[in-house]
């Protein structure tokens, strides 16, 4: 499930950054989906599903607990 969420993520960032990145379209008016807040967003939860993934793998990510 992970690892499926993560492709996700990254594959919808890559289009989110590339549909952002496009000239603006003067004739069709103004953009209605804020692409780069969207990729950003997409692009944090996959580094959230990277850390939950090493998680997964025994690796101690968060404070020392005593």
């Amino acid at each position: 499930m992970t690892l499926l969420a993560m492709l996700l993520s990254a594959g919808l960032a890559g289009f989110a950054g590339w549909r952002g990145a496009r000239p603006p379209d003067l004739i069709r008016g103004p953009r209605m989906i804020p692409w780069q807040p969207i990729m950003v967003a997409l692009a944090t939860a996959l580094l959230v599903f990277v850390v939950h993934l090493v998680n997964l793998l025994g690796v101690t990510t968060g404070p020392k607990s005593m």
